[in-house]
């Protein structure tokens, strides 16, 4: 029996989540084209004979704009200590950026090794694969170099693979029927926020959060409530849509995720309330389950 946890860090939007879902072969990690989607930490729970690793998706790294961007840095920084492997995930069809170099060189001095997973090569052909492998091999000394395609999943038992030469542990620490650590209560959330991400523009999604305030199981259905939390009343418009077209939206679609997950029918009631300046306070940074103490390095 062998086991350990594994950390996936890296710049905003290469991949990471996608790649945990695929892993875990369920959706437990939220997804969007754009920047910063994934905020707290999460983690996936793969199960194989003989083997149990716990895949800790982590924040972009990215230069913080508010208090809510400092303290997911430190989560994420904070990721790559006392792990048995590192997974470096980057969008290797995009190139070497100055986001990537800033994290490797975080990484100087860390004990645990540092896999390089060159993601996104379904848009590349191996010429380009080879040059993106000697074009970061150089910067550090990774323990390994894969090339995958997490959205195609292209190599990813090989990756898996790499990663259980590094495993530690002999001793499993959820069950074998467990996909994750985080509750419903936060999945079911962050399926809401999803969408809202996917169905808003570009500057909207980083003003929001989402909070189950209600989850009550009954025999044949699950009554669920979700507050979207904004910090402007002119964004509270916008997520509510024209005659309540968009939030109508946002619950058909969370709505299918959340069935999907619990294997249950699901009422859905979705509020939208203002907090000004939400990303800045530290009361309700807490109250979402953000504490910058616990991530001081």
């Amino acid at each position: 029996m062998k086991s350990g946890f594994v950390s996936l860090i890296g710049r905003p939007n290469v991949g990471k989540s996608t790649l945990l879902n695929t892993i875990i072969n369920q959706k437990i990690a939220i997804t969007s084209n754009k920047p910063q989607t994934t905020r707290n930490i999460i983690q996936g729970i793969y199960n194989e004979s003989g083997y149990q690793i716990v895949f800790v998706d982590t924040p972009g790294i990215h230069k913080p704009l508010n208090k809510l961007g400092k303290v997911l840095n430190k989560e994420a920084q904070s990721m790559a200590k006392d792990v048995d492997v590192v997974l470096l995930v980057v969008d290797a069809a995009d190139g070497i950026g100055t986001g990537d170099k800033k994290i490797i060189d975080s990484l100087q001095g860390t004990d645990s090794p540092v896999i390089l997973v060159l993601n996104k090569i379904d848009k590349m052909n191996d010429t380009q694969i080879l040059k993106s492998i000697n074009d970061y091999k150089d910067l550090y000394p990774f323990a390994e170099i894969v090339p995958i395609s997490a959205s195609k999943k292209d190599n990813i038992i090989a990756l898996l693979d790499c990663v259980k030469k590094y495993l530690t542990d002999n001793m499993r620490y959820f069950s074998d029927d467990d996909i994750t650590s985080s509750s419903v209560s936060f999945l079911v959330s962050e399926f809401v926020r999803e969408k809202i991400f996917r169905m808003t523009e570009e500057e909207i999604p980083h003003s929001i959060t989402c909070i189950t305030s209600k989850y009550e199981e009954k025999k044949d259905i699950i009554n669920i409530t979700v507050d979207i939390i904004v910090d402007r009343d002119s964004i509270k418009k916008i997520v509510i849509g024209k005659q309540g077209a968009l939030l109508k939206s946002v619950g058909i679609e969370a709505r299918k995720d959340i069935e999907e997950l619990l294997g249950k029918k699901v009422y859905l009631e979705l509020y939208v309330k203002t907090i000004k300046n939400w990303r800045d306070k530290e009361r309700y940074l807490n109250e979402l389950g953000f504490n910058e103490k616990d991530f001081i390095s």
